[in-house]
């Protein structure tokens, strides 16, 4: 099967907003094994999505819309299929009754407007939104499909994940599709690239390899009649990667840094505070999104440089000699907020993020890391903007101490 992906919406082309959706279902059609050919964006204008409809049914077997569906009078792609289809549109008022009753649920009147939204054709079946007012549609004819969902992406991934994903499979899919994904820190793409070339040239299973926020993404995909099969070619691959990639691969899957620093955390009864300076405490808010992270997170402050000869003991002689972004003042930092909160870890972070520092250029970061065995501190520097380097300075925060919380763990 061919498919094609169009996004719809003024605002993408303007760059007003980036098209993640266009990448998420990117990224979801491979594990269905369907065949990703075009992505194209058109604006809200009808004639020009008809157009661009036009076109895709002559090359594609499934076509896949997100936005433009909508209560204003810019959202056409409702309009636009029908018209494609040269099929009549009528109001369903089983949906405009569930608009009203959601409306009530808050406690508003239901506008006039979003009886659009339940607009239907002969051959549209409605693909339920419980996050909003935009039910999707499923349009069938001559061997095409066309899908479209809404704009917003928690709700377009939901209908998706629970809706779209599975009746694809059931109707167009003959084959089990498994896959894993391993994520990586602390080593380029490039050169995660290079260490496993092998499997990104294999045919099956497959792997893909994508930079992300918190590293380097390894996706194997393997296509099989039975999904034992399929789960084996996976795990075998993964096991190999394993092997040559080592320590870099931190965890896999739905896996985030800081739910397994909590797990290790919890489950040792151990716990944790973190200073920093310079990244805006973005380090314990990536803890703290962790639910219950009270459990094991006792302190997070942010320190005015200013502030760290007074409050953490920093002399004039240390800063002279070592700088202020140095693995030497974080690691002094991090021994005094273990003993202040009296925690099983301290976590110092400092980094630069000021283009005018005259020491070290932007980007810079130090890491240091205290438990009762003694004190490690780690030193690095990231390209990128201001939020970009704070986001990787709490990542490799996180790597850092994850690796040292696995290996004393293991000890214990």
């Amino acid at each position: 099967m061919k498919a094609e992906i169009i996004s719809i919406g003024t605002e993408l082309l303007l760059g007003e907003i980036t098209d993640t959706n266009a990448a998420y279902l990117a990224s979801q059609l491979p594990l269905l094994g369907i065949d990703l050919h075009f992505i194209s964006t058109v604006g809200d204008n009808k004639q020009r999505l008809i157009e661009t409809l036009n076109h895709a049914w002559q090359r594609s077997d499934i076509i896949i819309t997100t936005g433009g569906l909508g209560p204003t009078e810019d959202d056409i792609t409702r309009e636009a299929i029908a018209e494609f289809f040269h099929e009549p549109i009528t109001i369903d008022q089983s949906l405009v009754s569930q608009f009203k009753e959601l409306f009530n649920s808050f406690n508003m009147d239901m506008p006039e407007s979003n009886i659009k939204q339940a607009s239907v054709i002969p051959s549209v079946c409605i693909i339920a939104n419980p996050r909003g007012t935009a039910p999707g549609w499923w349009a069938e004819k001559d061997n095409h499909v066309i899908i479209a969902m809404p704009g917003p992406p928690g709700e377009m991934q939901q209908m998706w994940s629970n809706v779209v994903a599975p009746q694809l499979q059931d109707k167009y899919c003959h084959a089990i599709i498994y896959s894993k994904t391993l994520k990586t820190f602390s080593l380029s793409e490039a050169k995660v690239g290079e260490l496993t070339r092998a499997y990104l040239l294999a045919q099956n299973p497959t792997v893909g390899i994508y930079a992300k926020p918190d590293g380097i993404h390894l996706r194997i995909t393997a296509k099989a009649e039975t999904l034992s099969n399929a789960r084996e070619l996976v795990e075998k691959a993964a096991v190999e990667i394993h092997g040559i990639l080592g320590n870099y691969i931190w965890g896999s899957d739905s896996e985030t840094l800081e739910g397994i620093i909590a797990n290790l955390l919890t489950i040792n009864s151990m716990n944790l505070a973190v200073a920093e300076a310079g990244t805006g405490g973005i380090l314990a808010n990536t803890i703290t999104n962790i639910a219950e992270s009270s459990k094991f997170f006792k302190y997070g402050t942010v320190i005015n440089r200013g502030d760290l000869k007074r409050d953490y003991g920093i002399n004039d002689a240390i800063i002279k000699q070592y700088g202020v972004v140095s693995e030497e003042v974080a690691c002094i930092i991090a021994s005094a907020v273990r003993a202040k909160c009296d925690t099983s870890f301290g976590v110092g972070l400092i980094g630069v993020i000021e283009s005018d520092d005259s020491n070290n250029k932007l980007g810079t970061i130090a890491i240091g890391i205290a438990n009762n065995t003694g004190k490690r501190g780690f030193k690095k520097v990231y390209p990128g903007t201001r939020m970009q380097v704070k986001q990787r300075a709490a990542i490799s925060a996180l790597y850092e101490l994850k690796n040292i919380l696995t290996e004393e763990t293991k000890c214990t």
